[in-house]
């Protein structure tokens, strides 16, 4: 289960405190120079925001609008039941959380291996959108395998899961035959709370 978290916002739309991402979120939108700052205890968030930014600011690190996710971006997420398992990924555009693309289910499959190919898919897609050139990902190992250009999954190729598997063939060909110029970035899950693209199943 997600931990509570209390979302302040000095300046913005409306000052005040939120209990979620997406709340905070609203409230940053298009606010210059918003700042914000999230809190995993309440007392702590109402302590905040009663000092008030300039006083607050002296004594601990805060979050201005700069380190939140750009929300002119794609996000990507997967999850799976059981580990191999049934698998799905999906891709949602981060700022609206419209689902862009969503594949699976997928038998004896992986939760990575879902994760990486969610990040290609989601590459390819902003290879021809060229409004957004950001991706965020919640997984160290997808944006590894990316980078290395190969899935180095060590789950074995059989009958159940040969349709994933040419999905990876395809994936890393794509990323052997293109130079692609999206940026990819990690999720900061413990700032920004789950990825737009969450199944919502933790």
């Amino acid at each position: 289960m997600t931990k509570q978290k209390y979302y302040v916002v000095w300046k913005g739309n409306n000052p005040g405190i939120y209990q979620s991402w997406e709340r905070c979120q609203n409230e940053i939108k298009n606010a210059k120079g918003a700042l914000f700052k999230s809190f995993s205890d309440e007392k702590e968030a109402k302590k905040a925001y009663e000092q008030g930014y300039e006083t607050y600011k002296k004594t601990l690190d805060f979050i201005d609008i700069s380190d939140g996710p750009e929300l002119n971006s794609i996000s990507v997420d997967a999850a799976s039941s059981g580990n191999p398992g049934i698998m799905e990924y999906q891709g949602v555009d981060t700022d609206t959380k419209e689902v862009l693309f969503k594949m699976g289910p997928f038998n004896n499959s992986t939760n990575n291996i879902g994760e990486f190919l969610a990040l290609v898919h989601g590459i390819a897609i902003l290879e021809k959108d060229l409004k957004k050139r950001v991706i965020y990902s919640d997984s160290v190992t997808a944006m590894s395998w990316v980078r290395k250009k190969r899935c180095q999954t060590k789950l074995k190729r059989n009958d159940e899961n040969e349709e994933v598997f040419i999905l990876i063939d395809r994936a890393t060909k794509w990323l052997k035959e293109n130079n692609y110029s999206a940026t990819i970035k990690k999720w900061e899950t413990k700032k920004w709370g789950e990825i737009p693209a969450d199944f919502g199943r933790k």
